[in-house]
């Protein structure tokens, strides 16, 4: 069993800033990939940003330039820094990790979702 517990959604005016975590805990040999999705009403679940075990980025390219993730490998955790934001990046903002665990890899591992509202 892995948990991942986000935290740091809210509601934010245009142009402001906000910063995601997503802790992973559990059986857990070594994670690959941590990233973030969101899920705008009405609209299919998409990639926002990822980071691979050794830095690697990639990010969509509404938020490039914008966002940052980052990763802090001794504690599992997995950030996204959100500055400049604006009123289409509300949506309900997902953890994802690919770890090798007991039972081999898994990339379907998902955190519970936190509410990214932007608007004035």
């Amino acid at each position: 069993q892995v948990q991942l517990v986000e935290s740091g959604g809210g509601l934010v005016q245009p142009g402001g800033s906000l910063r995601l975590s997503c802790a992973a805990s559990g059986s857990i040999f070594s994670i690959n990939v941590m990233g973030w999705y969101r899920q705008a009403p009405g609209k299919q679940r998409e990639l926002v940003a990822s980071i691979i075990s050794g830095g690697r980025t990639n990010y969509a390219g509404s938020v490039k330039g914008r966002f940052t993730i980052s990763r802090d490998n001794a504690k599992n955790t997995v950030f996204l820094q959100m500055n400049s934001l604006k009123p289409e990046d509300t949506a309900v903002y997902y953890c994802n990790v690919a770890f090798w665990g007991p039972s081999g890899y898994n990339a379907d591992s998902w955190g519970q979702g936190t509410q990214v509202t932007v608007s004035s």
